[in-house]
């Protein structure tokens, strides 16, 4: 097996908790940097209580925190205590990035802000996540996913004309924050080999989430156009028929763009072509798709499946999620996968979702119990046994074994 990692020798210490933070830092984890969670006295990261109303795995552990938190270590501290902040000081004089998501001003007034570090290491490359940056009239909010949803236009970018509002079911402005993060902070670990310097990185949901939507603000801002959404299932506000979700005798299946010609022979249905019109199939879209719609219905999602692949149209099975596992795509990539947690046994998640030919992401260790390894980073930063037993017996730091 590969041994060899993209981000080896990469040390991370990180404050972050829930899902943009931890988030990230599992991605530089997976390409072989050091992560050092820096976690709560007892309770740990806020994930570590958050189970989606359902058991927990194996009634022993977050599936929450499971997803976010592999190849990681714990220490486990008081942060606010003075002997802890000195120990933390200690690890940051060698370290390389330091990760926080806490609102704007929280890790000044704690004495761990990007000032104060940079004058112990100045080569660190400090990253903050927030909801609205770390200025501004919203400075002061929370800062969560569908909260930025809401606040950009996401919500009203899903579903039907007649439909409120959509939050999506995932979260996806934590993720996409996460992403922006990372690539963030590897740049600035570049720069910083080529210069010694280092500097702050600022993500946040708001404008993470607005770069996501590039496409429709650039069109709403520079075009004549109207947005509405559609009263029937087109995919896109400013997208027209066949583009959506069609409801077949069995189920569902996308059909995206490709030549209507060939989409109207696929469906046997000549007098579809009454709307060959590419303006006509934007003007009346809504009317486009019920009668397309009340063709796919009479036959299984495998028939037009079958008919429209082999004429090369773009069309998919619309999955159930209960059902993706069982996708041969899926199934082929190894894009599920496993691992070993020390009181769980196996938990099944979703593996790296990136290839490299020479230094591939792996999953090298399941995500940590609250201050599972405090005693084992300690001693590597030079504290005996006795001291850690100090430490310990004035309630500083902590473990779980």
């Amino acid at each position: 097996m590969n041994t060899k990692k993209a981000l080896e020798g990469i040390k991370v210490l990180d404050f972050s908790q829930l899902l943009a933070g931890p988030f990230a830092t599992m991605m530089l984890g997976d390409l072989g940097a050091e992560v050092i969670k820096i976690e709560r006295l007892g309770s740990g990261d806020l994930y570590r209580g958050m189970t989606f109303f359902a058991k927990n795995i194996k009634d022993k552990e977050s599936p929450c925190f499971m997803a976010w938190n592999r190849n990681k270590r714990s220490i486990a501290m008081d942060i606010r205590n003075e002997k802890a902040k000195a120990f933390i000081y200690e690890m940051v004089k060698t370290a390389d990035v330091v990760v926080e998501n806490f609102r704007p001003g929280v890790m000044d007034r704690l004495g761990y802000g990007y000032e104060t570090l940079k004058k112990i290491n100045p080569r660190i490359v400090y990253a903050s996540n927030s909801g609205f940056g770390s200025s501004g009239p919203y400075v002061t909010r929370p800062g969560q996913d569908m909260l930025i949803q809401g606040m950009v236009g996401l919500t009203t970018l899903t579903g039907r004309k007649t439909d409120p509002p959509h939050p999506l079911g995932t979260t996806l402005p934590d993720v996409l924050s996460s992403f922006h993060l990372v690539y963030g902070i590897l740049s600035a670990l570049l720069y910083c080999q080529k210069t010694g310097e280092g500097q702050h990185v600022e993500v946040d949901l708001m404008r993470s989430t607005l770069a996501l939507e590039s496409q429709e603000f650039t069109t709403l801002l520079n075009m004549d156009v109207q947005y509405e959404r559609p009263a029937s299932g087109i995919g896109h506000p400013f997208q027209s028929a066949p583009f959506g979700i069609y409801e077949c005798a069995d189920g569902y299946i996308s059909i995206a763009m490709g030549p209507f010609d060939v989409l109207v022979d696929a469906l046997e249905a000549p007098d579809l072509m009454r709307y060959f019109d590419p303006q006509i199939r934007f003007n009346q879209r809504d009317e486009v798709f019920y009668a397309i719609e009340a063709v796919t219905k009479t036959k299984s999602v495998q028939h037009w499946l079958n008919r429209m692949l082999e004429r090369d149209l773009w069309v998919a099975k619309v999955e159930d999620i209960t059902d993706v596992e069982n996708n041969p795509q899926v199934q082929h990539m190894h894009a599920l996968t496993s691992f070993e947690h020390k009181k769980v046994g196996t938990v099944r998640c979703v593996a790296p979702a990136i290839s490299m030919s020479e230094t591939p992401a792996t999953i090298a260790s399941a995500p940590p119990l609250v201050g599972e390894h405090t005693r084992e980073i300690m001693q590597e930063y030079g504290m005996s046994p006795a001291e850690i037993d100090a430490f310990f017996a004035e309630g500083i730091v902590s473990e779980e074994l």
